[in-house]
């Protein structure tokens, strides 16, 4: 199927509790080396000929290069339109500095909300539903610091179940139904803003790993269920009108938490396809050491079998771009 990448024993697990197994991941590259995923099957399309997907690539400083990929993609006024409600979901589940790379750049998560602002949206919503305490999640990264200031930005946390809607996935094969964040549902536009890091259980965590920041009961999706199957299921329902990929810097070890190895790339990544714009983003470094192809990535090959978008990166235009 995929040559064997062989694998270490153990790994940091990414709350920094302890080291455990890493059958997850590595066993996972073994036969599928990782992680990534997203999209949905629209009429006419077969799940193994996408369409060509475009991506711009954008490197500079983390403001900068928002700006200069967003316009490359057409500009922030083809997917907010004046008087929208939007919403954003970076990586913002731990309360860890900027600089441990575990958490979506403050600078990029501020930068896509004054675009958004600049378009005319009515107000922008910053969300995720963290794994650690939000108010320390969202001082400790950075992020409420970079957001203070900018009128009609929001940050939230929602903790209540109240605050989910459960929806069904028609087109799930592990993941059959869960409860999403109703903001989300109730949202005119969002846009996803992922960071690079590597993930204990699923090998990377990009944008399609990170809709669970998204969902009441993550850990269903770990005790329940085959975990990179239900991540491609979940993208088939949780569609961001653009991703901003955080790739101004990675964190290639011990993630998703950290502290590991962290590594500068000084790029952003944009499209409208979450599955290419998280394969693309795969090939950029080595992920404990290896590199890894994003048909090695389990939950990328699931959701190109379900239709949801693109990991040939033969079949990707790359538009890269200086800020």
């Amino acid at each position: 199927m995929i040559p064997t990448v062989p694998k270490p024993d153990t790994m940091a697990t990414g709350d920094g509790k302890g080291r455990r197994d890493r059958r997850g991941f590595l066993g996972t590259m073994v036969r599928a080396a990782g992680a990534l995923a997203a999209g949905l099957l629209l009429p006419g399309r077969s799940a193994s000929d996408p369409p060509p997907s475009r991506l711009v690539v954008a490197k500079g400083k983390a403001a900068d290069a928002v700006r200069v990929a967003v316009d490359a993609m057409g500009g922030i006024g083809s997917f907010i339109r004046p008087g929208d409600r939007v919403l954003l979901k970076p990586n913002a589940s731990f309360p860890n500095p900027p600089a441990w790379g575990c958490n979506t750049s403050p600078e990029v998560v501020a930068a896509v909300a004054r675009l958004c602002l600049e378009a005319g949206a009515k107000r922008v919503l910053v969300v995720d539903n963290t794994l650690g305490n939000p108010e320390l999640c969202f001082s400790r990264s950075g992020l409420k610091a970079a957001l203070e200031g900018i009128p009609n930005v929001h940050l939230l946390a929602p903790k209540d179940r109240d605050l989910y809607r459960e929806v069904e996935v028609p087109e799930g094969r592990a993941l059959k139904r869960t409860h999403v964040m109703r903001e989300v549902l109730e949202a005119d536009r969002w846009i996803n803003l992922p960071t690079a890091k590597s993930h204990s259980a699923t090998g990377v965590s990009l944008g399609l790993k990170g809709l669970m920041g998204l969902v009441w009961d993550r850990g269903t999706f770990h005790r329940d269920m085959d975990l990179d199957q239900a991540i491609a299921d979940l993208a088939a329902v949780l569609r961001p009108a653009l991703t901003v990929m955080d790739a101004t810097r990675a964190l290639l070890t011990a993630g998703p938490g950290g502290p590991g190895q962290v590594e500068r790339w000084d790029s952003i990544v944009a499209g409208v396809d979450p599955v290419a714009v998280d394969a693309y983003t795969v090939t950029l470094g080595t992920w404990y050491g290896r590199k890894v192809r994003p048909d090695q990535v389990k939950h990328l090959r699931a959701a190109r079998e379900l239709g949801l978008g693109n990991i040939d990166l033969g079949r990707m235009e790359i538009v890269e771009k200086e800020a």
